[in-house]
């Protein structure tokens, strides 16, 4: 089943992948942002809260830039020696905080339940409760025409789950038949089950020694040395 997206802006994966990893970095790494070239595609290639991993190039994401910057989603910013980018999602798109932060992880992690997003979303932004994430995401998938239309979709039950998960529109129609899981990840109830948990929390450590090895990488000091993490 094929459904329907805002012809208003359709972006392509990469472009995706590149916005979303900017306003990712954003939350989670400030000191470090905004973002040289290199870090952007490092941020892009990881391989954790990736899904799916890709394996940009730096034309790859610079083309990508080039897009955004065009439709006034991402600015360059020339102060420094080396050029940086920022994210400019929540004013270009016209979506409150709360709705940016869900298009975030949408974009990086791909269809989630609402359970999932809250939990994935701590590090950008602590929702209340489930029903405040799923406050958000029918605002979203209800946005009027005139505003672009809807941003995400709630996406058919997959096989032995009970609750439904939710996909951004940013890239086009979604195809559900490629979403289509058993549901063996997660808990009776719908949300991530123990082993989703343990795999969210090596995530976050692989993530951590990714952002080592950036500011590394930005200080051109040397990953190997004694006390450095190493990926």
């Amino acid at each position: 089943m094929t459904l329907t997206h805002p012809d208003s802006l359709t972006l392509t994966p990469n472009e995706a992948r590149v916005l979303g990893t900017l306003m990712e970095k954003a939350r989670t790494v400030p000191d470090s942002y905004p973002l040289s070239l290199n870090s952007l595609m490092l941020g892009c290639n990881q391989k954790s809260s990736r899904d799916p991993v890709m394996d940009l190039t730096e034309a790859d994401v610079a083309s990508a830039l080039e897009n955004l910057m065009a439709l006034s989603l991402v600015r360059a910013n020339n102060a420094g020696r080396v050029t940086r980018y920022e994210h400019n999602f929540q004013r270009g798109v016209g979506v409150p905080e709360q709705s940016a932060v869900l298009l975030g992880l949408l974009m990086l992690r791909g269809p989630q339940t609402a359970a999932e997003l809250r939990l994935n979303t701590e590090r950008w932004y602590k929702f209340a409760d489930i029903s405040s994430v799923e406050g958000f995401l029918e605002e979203l998938q209800d946005r009027s025409a005139e505003k672009g239309g809807p941003l995400v979709i709630k996406l058919a039950r997959a096989p032995g789950a009970r609750e439904q998960r939710w996909a951004h529109l940013l890239c086009g129609s979604v195809d559900e038949t490629q979403f289509a899981q058993s549901g063996s990840a997660r808990g009776a109830d719908g949300s991530p089950s123990n082993l989703a948990r343990i795999e969210q929390l090596e995530a976050e450590v692989a993530q951590l020694k990714a952002t080592v090895l950036m500011l590394c990488t930005e200080l051109g000091v040397s990953a190997t040395a004694p006390g450095v993490a190493q990926t």
